[in-house]
């Protein structure tokens, strides 16, 4: 008996043969199906290979425009179809299931997409699960498709977990075929692409930026970046299915990249890459995931992309890690690029033991993208840079000294000026204020030794990014005092002297004042501003004083003397005008004194001392014209080319068997600076004092000159001047109108003579007669001090004062004032 099967219609009971079903003539089973069913079964053709039945997928997406709320069970029935054809290897109908698919989806209101959407995401989830390649690149085109659309109201229960995991895992695709690991490569950061744009802007769904997410995005996406290049281009036909070749042709056409824009390394310039290299992508991606940031999200963004080149040991060489940050800074929100060199400086910390090329490659990297944070770093956040670098410098000094960490150093100080060349002026004065602070001062050695010239290379990089508009902000006493302190140190001395030749050279005449000349060098000029006047009459004396206790060390060089002139040349270009002329030629004439007077100074060291004397002379009054004394300067010079030229610059290392002893007539003579100057018309009263006040800062810091003959010669031996009512007498002196005028119109060479002969004797006493004696020969007798005079008049009997009496004839006020009563 053939089978039957019973049909219920209309409360019948119909028993009916398969041959019944079958008969043209009669309705069949699909008939009693629902009509949405009958719809999806109609998109179907007889033959796959003809494709999608448009005429009928248009009926069905009419159908689901006009009944939305039969979206959910379409999109249930085409899963269901397609989950079959899969299982069987009909590729081509799951191909136009998939079609379907994507054409509903485009057609759907945004109202009502979420009736579809979960059996939309199970149909791709479906074929990525695929082993087929073509199946998994038809399913992330369709993702694509899908991330592009803007959906009204968000998902709560939709999650993203499966298609990060399985896109990450095709971006590290390793395919026997050079062509198919580039096409799934390409689908799998496309489809990290639409997961970014789909989740990253909506913070009700699944939050993208935590790290089980970022640590699969980032490192696929840096792979790419990373190996793209390196695989040739294979030119043929693919391994892949007749039928879907057209897939893999049109992989990018949906990549929303624009053909010839791309631009790498974040400077602007053309990238002629080809965009649909998986390299290619991956930088578009990374810039697109990097601008949606938030300044909260750049640690967890940057996090993975450290990670990445740690474990895959990128920073040595760097040029991969340069280019990453590179990418980064210029896509970044520029209010947070500060927040990537905060991050990489954590980074650099957490290297601290690491070997020298590491952290050398990182401060490297640091260097080629701190400029893009410095405009956007303010207050705290410069210092605090600013202070990491420094504190990375000082941990450095303090480790085994070889090649790869003076390298590392170096790299250190190019970052801070780097840093410090696109910040304001205002805070690169901060800046050198902050580092001045951390310069060791006092005689040190080892680390610390270094640890100075470090921090004062620092400061001289910085100090040649500054531009000096006025010298009171350009040197605040935050920054004089310590730099001023700086130049008694011997060795130090030549750096401190470029910081400031950097900051006083305004006018671009450094390179000309390199080292002592006489003949003209065609100098740039300005007249001096009243600020820098002012400035100068403030700080001259102590800048004047600390130059010539530097002068008068020992063991000074010839590039050290050449440093100070050239400091001297430019306070002297920059500073000095006819107001001020009369302390810089003090100044000048006290260098004169210290090459006479110094004994500790060989004859070598007088010889630049005099040459440095008529150069510096020569170059004020070229510059302010004074006629008369510029005169004498000339006949000065001329009689040392005639009979001295050892005395004129070029300075020497070496001037043989030659004397000390210099002819008076070769040598400044004050008195007749003093003359000439009056004839100008100019004020001598500066220059007949000596610089007094020379180390007001050092006496209130405790530092001084240790050991300096100039000192012991100024020294005051005697305590007059500290005792109340007694004053020094000079037995030799008549002070009257005649001796003044003998003074200034007699020639005094001989009274200085007899005064550096008592000085010389008077040193010599203190250096070699025994100290009970010096004590006996300066201690007053008891009857003469203070305590013997006070005693003495306490002891004195002195008259009482008569009181006024007691008994009057009247009222008191009439005997007192009698003449205001008289009647």
């Amino acid at each position: 008996m053939p089978s039957a099967r019973i049909v219920r219609r209309q409360g019948s009971v119909v028993s009916a043969s398969s041959d019944y079903f079958k008969s043209p003539g009669c309705f069949t089973c699909s008939c009693m199906r629902p009509r949405y069913k009958r719809l999806v079964d109609n998109i179907f053709p007889a033959n796959p290979q003809d494709g999608l039945v448009k005429t009928n997928m248009e009926k069905l997406t009419f159908y689901s425009l006009s009944s939305p709320e039969k979206l959910d069970r379409i999109g249930e029935y085409i899963f269901q179809r397609a989950s079959r054809d899969i299982s069987r290897k009909k590729t081509c109908y799951v191909i136009i299931a998939m079609e379907a698919m994507d054409q509903l989806l485009s057609a759907c209101h945004s109202q009502t997409l979420n009736l579809f959407v979960e059996s939309f995401l199970r149909m791709v989830q479906k074929l990525l699960e695929s082993t087929e390649p073509d199946l998994q690149v038809l399913a992330t085109n369709s993702f694509v498709k899908f991330a592009n659309i803007e959906e009204d109201t968000p998902s709560y229960h939709r999650r993203y977990d499966f298609f990060v995991s399985k896109f990450s895992s095709m971006c590290h695709n390793n395919a026997t075929d050079i062509q198919v690991r580039k096409t799934l490569r390409l689908a799998g950061i496309r489809g990290l692409q639409g997961v970014i744009r789909k989740t990253v802007s909506d913070d009700l769904v699944e939050n993208i930026w935590e790290p089980v997410h970022m640590d699969k995005i980032l490192p696929s996406l840096l792979f790419n970046m990373q190996e793209s290049e390196r695989y040739p281009e294979v030119v043929g036909c693919c391994s892949l299915l007749p039928c879907h070749n057209k897939l893999i042709q049109g992989v990018v056409s949906l990549t929303g990249v624009h053909q010839g824009t791309y631009y790498k390394g974040g400077n602007g310039t053309r990238d002629d890459r080809d965009p649909n290299e998986p390299g290619v992508l991956a930088d578009t991606c990374i810039r697109e995931l990097v601008g949606r940031a938030s300044f909260g999200h750049v640690g967890s963004l940057l996090r993975p992309v450290l990670r990445h080149l740690d474990q895959h040991s990128l920073w040595v060489p760097n040029e991969f890690a340069v280019h990453t940050f590179r990418i980064i800074m210029s896509s970044i929100q520029t209010q947070y690029s500060y927040a990537v060199v905060e991050n990489l400086m954590s980074h650099l910390d957490s290297n601290i033991n690491s070997s020298a090329k590491i952290r050398t490659s990182i401060v490297n990297v640091l260097s080629k993208i701190i400029a893009i944070s410095a405009e956007e770093s303010v207050g705290p956040s410069v210092l605090e840079i600013i202070n990491s670098l420094v504190g990375h410098l000082k941990n450095s000094v303090t480790k085994r000294e070889d090649f790869g960490e003076e390298i590392y150093r170096e790299a250190l100080i190019s970052c801070l000026g780097e840093f410090s060349a696109h910040l304001p002026d205002y805070q690169k004065v901060e800046i050198m204020v902050f580092i001045v602070s951390k310069v060791p001062v006092g005689d040190v050695s080892g680390p610390e030794k270094l640890l100075q010239e470090m921090l004062l290379k620092s400061l001289l990089i910085i100090s040649k990014k500054y531009t000096n508009v006025s010298m009171t902000t350009t040197f605040p006493v935050l920054l004089l005092e310590p730099m001023l302190r700086l130049c008694g140190n011997l060795e130090m001395t030549t750096l401190v002297q470029g910081v400031f030749h950097t900051l006083l050279d305004r006018q671009g005449n450094l390179e000309k004042l390199r080292r002592p000349r006489i003949y003209p060098m065609h100098l740039k000029t300005e007249p001096c501003s009243r600020a820098d006047t002012v400035f100068i009459r403030k700080y001259g004396e102590d800048i004047y004083g600390r130059i010539l206790d530097a002068m008068s060390l020992p063991g000074n060089s010839l590039r050290t003397y050449s440093s100070l002139y050239t400091t001297l040349a430019l306070v002297a270009i920059e500073l000095i005008s006819l107001s001020t002329i009369t302390s810089y030629l003090t100044a000048v004439y006290s260098i004169q004194e210290v090459a006479t007077t110094q004994a500790g100074l060989s004859t070598k060291q007088k010889f630049h001392l005099h040459a440095i004397c008529i150069t510096l002379l020569h170059l004020i009054l070229s510059i302010l014209q004074i006629q008369p004394l510029g005169d004498y300067c000339d006949k000065v010079i001329e009689q040392r080319k005639n009979r001295a030229p050892y005395l004129l610059p070029d300075l020497k290392e070496d001037y043989g068997n030659i004397s000390s002893e210099i002819e008076p007539d070769l040598l400044l003579d004050q008195n007749k600076v003093e003359s000439m100057l009056r004839e100008s018309g100019l004020d001598t009263g500066v220059l007949t004092r000596a610089l007094t006040h020379r180390h007001s800062w050092v006496e209130n810091t405790s530092v001084s000159m240790k050991g300096s003959v100039t000192d012991l010669n100024n020294l005051d031996l005697d305590s007059a001047n500290s005792t109340p009512g007694l004053q020094r007498k000079y037995p030799e002196e008549e002070l009257s109108f005649e001796a003044m005028k003998r003074i200034l119109s007699d020639n005094n060479e001989q009274r200085k003579a007899e005064n550096r002969r008592k000085q010389a004797e008077l040193c010599l006493a203190f250096r070699t007669t025994a100290f009970s004696e010096i004590v006996n020969n300066n201690t007053v007798k008891d009857e003469d001090t203070l305590q013997t005079k006070l005693m003495e008049l306490l002891q004195k009997n002195l008259p009482p004062v008569n009181p006024l009496p007691l008994q009057t004839d009247g009222p008191i006020y009439e005997v007192l004032f009698p003449e205001l009563f008289a009647y």
